[in-house]
C-alpha cells in the first residue's frame, strides 16, 4: 500500500471573454488579486464622491462681463485677421471680461490662435475632423488585434465616439484643449519603442498649443529612462526643452503688455479632491448623457481597466490618465474643470480592458485548490 498522494490539481479554463491576450492581472498570486480588487474597490469609493462635488458648469465663478474663455480667443482670432498684435489683442480682451493677466501663463502661447487666424475657417474646421479621424484610426490599429471579435470591435467604435463627441464641434474650435488633447491622443497611438520621434513631434506641438500637455514627454521620458531606453528619454527631454524656451519667449512677450494694476489670478490650489476630477471627465464626454451615480463609477472603472492592459502604451497611459486626475484633483478650479478635456478623447478605451481584468482578478481569488487523498492497494 502506497502513501497518500495527491494529484495535480486541473487548471481553469483561461479563455479570455473579450481580449485576445491575458490582462496584467492573468498572472497575480492571491495576495496581488488581494491587493488589485482592493485597488479597483478604492477607486470605486473615489468616485462616488463625485455626487458630493457641485456641477462646476453651475457653480463655476463667472468674470464680471460674463465672457467664457472660448469667447475670448474667438475675440484674438478675429483681431489677429484684422491685422492687430496678438499679445495687445489678448491682454484688453482679458481685461475686458475681467480676467486675471497675471502670471504669464493666463495667456495661451500664440500658435494656436495664429494659425487660425491664417487659415480660412473651413479649413480649419476639416483639419480638425481630420484629426479626429486619425485618432479614431490610430488607435483602431493600435488595439484591432488585441480586440479580434466583432463585438468587442464595435464596443470599441462606441466608446471611442463617446469619448470624441466634445471634439468634433465646430463651435469649439478656438478652444485649446480641444486640438492638444486629440494631438496628446494620437501621440500615444502611434509611440512604438523603436519609432518614437513621430509621437515626440506632435506631443511638442500639442505642448505648444495647451501647455497642460507637458504631461505627456513627462511621463514618457521616465519610462523610456526605466527601460533604458536613453535615446528616446533624450528626445522627450529635448522636447520638453523647446516648450521651455518658448515659454521663456512668451513670458517676456507678456510682460511687454501687462500693467501695474492689473490684476492676479487666485492660483491654482483648488483641491476639490477626486470626485471633481470625476465630475469633470463625465462632462467632457459622452457620460453626461447619464445619471452621475452610473457614469462616476465608469470613470473609475476605465482607469482601472486602463492599468490592466499589458502592453507598453497601456502603461504609459494608465499613468498619464493617473497624472491628470490627480493634477486636476489638487490644482483645478470650479472655473477650469474642462481642463479634463485632456485625457477625454480615447479615456474610455479602458473600459474595453475590465472584463478580462476583474475576470482574471476573481479567478485568482476564488481558486480553491483541493486536495483529493487517494489509498491505492497493491
Amino acid at each position: 500500500m502506497s502513501d497518500p498522494v495527491a494529484p495535480p490539481l486541473p487548471q481553469r479554463g483561461r479563455a479570455s471573454l473579450w481580449l485576445a491576450a491575458p490582462t496584467r492581472f492573468a498572472g497575480l498570486n492571491t495576495a496581488g488579486a488581494r491587493l488589485a480588487a482592493a485597488f479597483l474597490a478604492l477607486l470605486l469609493a473615489l468616485a462616488f464622491t463625485a455626487l458630493a462635488v457641485p456641477d462646476p458648469t453651475v457653480s463655476a465663478a463667472q468674470p464680471t462681463n460674463d465672457v467664457s474663455d472660448l469667447g475670448i480667443y474667438e475675440s484674438v482670432i478675429a483681431g489677429l485677421r484684422g491685422g492687430g498684435d496678438y499679445y495687445a489683442l489678448l491682454a484688453d480682451a482679458l481685461r475686458s471680461g475681467g480676467y486675471p493677466l497675471r502670471p504669464f501663463v493666463t495667456f495661451r502661447l500664440p500658435g494656436h490662435s495664429v494659425v487660425q487666424a491664417i487659415l480660412p475657417q473651413g479649413v480649419t474646421i476639416a483639419i480638425l475632423y481630420l484629426l479626429a479621424a486619425g485618432v479614431v484610426v490610430a488607435w483602431w490599429l493600435r488595439l484591432r488585434s488585441l480586440l479580434s471579435r466583432p463585438l468587442t470591435r464595435s464596443i470599441l467604435a462606441l466608446v471611442l465616439a463617446g469619448g470624441l463627441v466634445p471634439f468634433v464641434q465646430t463651435d469649439l474650435i478656438a478652444f485649446h484643449e480641444i486640438w492638444a488633447a486629440m494631438l496628446v491622443a494620437l501621440s500615444l497611438a502611434i509611440w512604438r519603442p523603436d519609432r518614437w520621434l513621430p509621437s515626440v513631434a506632435l506631443a511638442l506641438v500639442a505642448m505648444l498649443v495647451r501647455e497642460t500637455a507637458a504631461l505627456l514627454p513627462m511621463v514618457m521620458a521616465a519610462y523610456a529612462l526605466k527601460a533604458g531606453a536613453r535615446r528616446e528619454a533624450l528626445g522627450w527631454a529635448l522636447a520638453l526643452l523647446a516648450f521651455a524656451l518658448a515659454l521663456v519667449a512668451h513670458a517676456w512677450a507678456v510682460a511687454q503688455v501687462v500693467e501695474p494694476l492689473d490684476p492676479t489670478s487666485p492660483g491654482w490650489s483648488g483641491l476639490h479632491g477626486p470626485g471633481f476630477f470625476v465630475r469633470s471627465l463625465v462632462i467632457s464626454t459622452a457620460l453626461s448623457a447619464l445619471p452621475l451615480a452610473l457614469a462616476a463609477p465608469l470613470v473609475a472603472l476605465s482607469l482601472f481597466g486602463w492599468s490592466a492592459w499589458r502592453d507598453p502604451v497601456g502603461a504609459r497611459t494608465a499613468t498619464l490618465f493617473f497624472g491628470y486626475a490627480a493634477v486636476i484633483a489638487i490644482f483645478a478650479r470650479t472655473n477650469t474643470f474642462y481642463w479634463a478635456l485632456m485625457p477625454a478623447p480615447v479615456f474610455l478605451i479602458g473600459l474595453m480592458f475590465v472584463p478580462d481584468a476583474v475576470r482574471d482578478i476573481a479567478t485568482r481569488l476564488l481558486d480553491r485548490r483541493r486536495v483529493r487523498v487517494q489509498r491505492i492497494t497493491q
